[in-house]
């Protein structure tokens, strides 16, 4: 099993998802564990003065002006969590709590929260025990950090709430905690409030969203290469020379995908030849690396955020290399906010883009020789018909998730936070929206594949071929009579979903950028 040891400076976006998706088990390095106890004792000669200091003597948010005495501190940690734990609606994935408890963990060991070595410890016990606090969708306004989720997780901590084991049974967290030898957490000063101060949810979504738009970014490359070709499209508008002349990276990336797919094929560069002969190609098939990069030039901009998130230590108060504790607003989600809406914008585009060209593909006006909607006997036959409709409801849901939930803000803690980011609810609609562009792709694929072998006549390319024979092989059942539309469909989404695509297309290719 892979092994993520976490130091002072930071995390990477490979052992988040080591960590959210495959488990990888947790180790805390020594110079995390000299900084968590440097901090403490910061933390601890302010709590022994007479003076208030916000977040270690004092109460949150708009009652922070309350002076707390020494015997009540305790509590007032403990109840910050438990008051704060006010969650509802439905069960957020596990990879995501994962990624939320992980990060977290990541800013306590910078040595900026002044949270003790060992309740970083029991985080780390508790991630590597499979255990998996029950954390809600709705309880995040995106500042002062994603504050419900992550008291649910902290509540958990602690021996309270509700959590799931690693055989996915819901059990409350006091009983797993036990089972796996682990003493619950007590909480001291500041500790409360700095497990509950950050924007780790929606990082962690922005993070696993990247990797799965990377694979589908691809993804579509091929689909839209697959469909030039049934088309009898020209590859000439993918010569390097083109793309270098308007130099966004993202394009020229996409285009030599396409044109790497399109290699040796004997479809292509027909569109001259029949009756009715095209000047050009329609843009959908066009202009797909204009879209397709201008998509990757954003998901490399959200990559840049999410890297310096990653290397962020975002709490309130911090505690200073120089002794002080400091207010601060780092925890406002904007940063991350607005890359996660940008990012589902972008997820609209390319899923509305591959929708009109797989309509194309079924229009028997406009697509050059294939049979209306593929059908196998137009008439008696429906062929890919109503595909298409789920897949316009697909994009037409893609083009709602696309509406930016950062430019909302809603006052709260009696106008004490009175501007927030709502950056959890751009990364829960952007995780929608990674999966439904999934299942747009893949009915783009099933009709592409279709199509290309209705052209009996003609030889596919060696790329395209291997897409076929792959999807084949996957259960996904070519041209013929109707038949029960929804299994195949499935299938190919899977296929899609799980890399299969991609990794068909590169044993011919090479990597794809």
């Amino acid at each position: 099993m892979q092994t993520v040891v976490v130091g002072t400076s930071g995390t990477t976006a490979d052992d988040v998802i080591a960590v959210a998706r495959h488990g990888a088990r947790i180790e805390l390095s020594d110079e995390a564990v000299a900084a968590l106890a440097a901090a403490r004792g910061i933390v601890d000669a302010l709590a022994a003065k007479p003076e208030p200091v916000y977040g270690v003597s004092t109460g949150f948010g708009a009652l922070a002006t309350r002076h707390i005495s020494p015997e009540l501190r305790a509590q007032l940690q403990r109840n910050i969590v438990r008051s704060h734990a006010a969650g509802m609606g439905p069960r957020v994935e596990r990879e995501v709590v994962r990624a939320l408890m992980f990060l977290r963990l990541k800013t306590v060991c910078s040595g900026r929260t002044g949270v003790r070595p060992e309740v970083a410890r029991t985080m780390a016990d508790v991630l590597n025990a499979g255990i998996t606090p029950v954390v809600h969708e709705y309880g995040s306004l995106g500042c002062s950090g994603d504050l419900a989720p992550l008291s649910h997780c902290a509540l958990a901590l602690m021996g309270e709430g509700d959590a799931e084991g690693p055989d996915g049974s819901v059990r409350p967290a006091g009983e797993l905690l036990a089972e796996h030898g682990i003493a619950p957490v007590e909480l001291r000063e500041k500790e409360g409030l700095a497990l509950l101060n950050g924007t780790d949810g929606m990082l962690g979504m922005l993070v696993m969203a990247l990797a799965d738009l990377d694979r589908l970014y691809k993804s579509a490359d091929i689909t839209a290469a697959l469909t030039l070709e049934a088309l009898l499209g020209t590859e000439k508008v993918l010569a390097p020379e083109l793309h270098a002349i308007r130099p966004h990276p993202g394009q020229g990336a996409a285009a030599a995908n396409m044109l790497a797919v399109l290699e040796g094929s004997g479809l292509t560069g027909h569109f001259q030849e029949e009756e009715a002969p095209r000047v050009q190609d329609a843009y959908s098939v066009r202009c797909a690396p204009q879209v397709a990069g201008a998509g990757r030039d954003t998901m490399a901009h959200a990559r840049l955020v999410a890297d310096r998130e990653l290397a962020s230590a975002v709490d309130n108060p911090v505690v200073l290399p120089d002794g002080r504790v400091e207010s601060n607003g780092n925890f406002h989600g904007a940063p991350v906010a607005y890359v996660l809406d940008f990012l589902a914008i972008a997820a609209a585009d390319l899923g509305s883009i591959a929708e009109r060209r797989t309509d194309r593909l079924l229009d028997k006006n406009r697509s050059h020789g294939l049979p209306p909607f593929l059908a196998d006997d137009a008439g008696v036959d429906s062929g890919l018909m109503i595909a298409q409709y789920t897949q316009a409801a697909l994009v037409s849901e893609l083009k709602r998730l696309a509406v930016p939930a950062s430019a909302d803000s809603i006052p709260s803690s009696a106008m004490q936070e009175d501007h927030v980011s709502m950056g959890w609810s751009a990364a829960r609609k952007l995780r929608t929206a990674v999966d439904n562009l999934t299942r747009v792709i893949a009915v783009e694929l099933y009709a592409a594949t279709r199509a290309i072998e209705l052209r009996r006549h003609l030889t596919p390319a060696p790329a395209s071929r291997a897409a076929i024979e792959a999807l084949r092989a996957a259960g996904v059942e070519g041209p013929g009579p109707d038949r029960f539309l929804a299994p195949d469909l499935a299938a190919a989404d899977a296929f899609v979903r799980d890399g299969r695509l991609v990794a068909a297309v590169e044993k011919v290719t090479g990597p794809l950028a």
